[in-house]
């Protein structure tokens, strides 16, 4: 009697992947229906599945990004360890043609068998099987293409309609970036006039941090680089910006003027004015002063057995053989600012320290222009997409209108700034002003108008029974 011999079936090593561009609700739900399709399919073709799945949750296929669970399965094929590979559609694998190819080089010589739960078997041992993967890719690709063509399209007509781009809520207005939310919004009018009033942007820093609102990425903490960021946006001045380009009128209600807008982005964009690392000064003419031996700047330090702040010259560290000048700091603050607040009070201030006002008529030329170069440049932009001009022809032209506008936002910029000396001349009460200015502010007056020098005092108390000698400080007015 003849004895039949059982032939063993090949246990296949299946794998499944799963894979969604977009995971809006953040809970992987997606992906999760993506592995029971793919479950069932084994379930039928009787097939056991390991419990470990090849995901990419959240990741386009399109974009070209780094896909960790594709990298994944595809080593496990290329190391012999998968035979066949369960997935929802052939797009979840790639829509790339080069990466189609990658795939197909790397199952191709090993049997890999590719089953879908959408599109079938994709028989990759024959070239009918490939022929199908690619037609299936090259529609893949198609939608994807597609799909970013509507896309563009739609912000384009967003952006020719003043309407809101999307994207994270922007500061100061609701979620749909269309109303406004007040304490946000008043903020930010608060901090553009502060800077255009002469406030550091140090100061502005702290006055966001103070109010205790914090940023829309749910971050407490404000950095300078966060509050220029917010300050200089043109949607704050109910402009619609779109690729970094100002394309017209938002729909939004805007918090500021188009011309404060344009005044405080040129000062921030001044590196001048921008906060330097380091400490935050404490003292009115800290690094302000100046020796009189040496003519280095004089800080605050701590001395004698009372600890007391005394301005001392920085030159003391670096020549410690040279003599150099010492000074209580506090009695000396107090000369300077009654010196200040004196000369601000006098009835000629009004006409020695106001800025003069410009004409109403050359405002209005300085907009107009502004306004011209900008429809020119956008036009310039069309005509070089539509291939009318080209890319030097379009750099020639830009670069002297690019010049231009620089000039014209500097001037209406240093128009819309408000020096602090003429906020406090035109407070009517020089002394109130003082008091009720940041220290940031009070330094910027005392730069702007003296150069202090201080000279060694003779010792011991003067006449009166103080110990400050007045005469040992030499002021000059750098202004008349």
């Amino acid at each position: 009697m003849a004895h039949l011999t059982a032939v063993a079936t090949p246990i296949r090593r299946a794998a499944v992947y799963v894979r969604i561009s977009r995971d809006r609700a953040g809970g992987g739900l997606g992906v999760a229906r993506q592995q029971a399709d793919c479950a069932a399919l084994a379930e039928r073709m009787g097939i056991t599945i390991p419990e470990e799945t090849y995901v990419d949750n959240d990741l386009s296929a399109y974009s070209g990004k780094p896909r960790p669970g594709y990298r994944a399965l595809l080593g496990a094929i290329e190391a012999g360890h998968v035979d066949t590979v369960l997935v929802w559609h052939t797009d979840r694998l790639h829509r790339s043609p080069a990466e189609l190819e990658q795939w197909i080089t790397a199952c191709e010589p090993r049997g890999v068998e590719v089953h879908t739960v959408k599109a079938g078997p994709i028989d990759l041992a024959t070239p009918s099987g490939r022929m199908i993967a690619r037609q299936l890719g090259a529609v893949a690709r198609f939608e994807s293409e597609h799909r970013a063509e509507r896309a563009a399209a739609k912000r384009e007509e967003i952006a020719r309609n003043g309407g809101f781009l999307g994207g994270s809520r922007p500061f100061g207005y609701t979620r749909n970036g269309m109303e406004l939310v007040p304490a946000e919004a008043d903020l930010i009018a608060d901090a553009t006039d502060a800077i255009l009033r002469g406030a550091t942007l140090r100061t502005v820093v702290a006055m966001f941090n103070e109010r205790g609102l914090p940023t829309t990425r749910a971050k407490q903490a404000w950095t300078p680089v966060a509050v220029r960021e917010v300050l200089k946006r043109g949607r704050n001045a109910g402009k619609l910006v779109h690729r970094g380009v100002v394309v017209g009128d938002a729909r939004w209600p805007a918090v500021v003027g188009v011309d404060e807008w344009r005044g405080v982005s040129v000062v921030l964009d001044n590196p001048a004015r921008r906060s330097s690392p380091g400490n935050r000064p404490r003292w009115l003419g800290s690094g302000l002063y100046l020796c009189g031996l040496c003519g280095g700047p004089l800080v605050v330090g701590t001395t004698g057995a009372k600890r007391a702040p005394s301005y001392t010259c920085r030159g003391y560290r670096e020549r410690p053989g040279a003599r150099h000048v010492t000074r209580a700091a506090a009695p000396l603050d107090a000369f300077v600012t009654s010196v200040l607040v004196r000369r601000l009070s006098m009835p000629d201030a009004i006409d020695l320290f106001t800025q003069p006002t410009v004409p109403s008529g050359e405002l209005d030329a300085i907009r107009n222009e502004l306004n011209v170069i900008g429809a020119t440049r956008d036009e310039l932009g069309v005509r070089l997409g539509r291939g009318e001009v080209t890319m030097a022809q379009f750099d020639a032209a830009n670069a002297g209108m690019a010049e231009r506008q620089r000039t014209l936002e500097g001037a209406l910029a240093s128009v819309m700034t408000t020096s602090p000396v003429s906020r406090a001349v035109q407070s009517g009460d020089v002394a109130a002003a003082w008091a009720g200015m940041a220290l940031e502010i009070r330094r910027a007056v005392l730069a702007e108008l003296l150069e202090v020098t201080v000279h060694p005092a003779p010792r011991g108390r003067r006449p009166g029974g103080g110990y400050f000698d007045p005469d040992s400080v030499e002021l000059r007015w750098r202004t008349a």
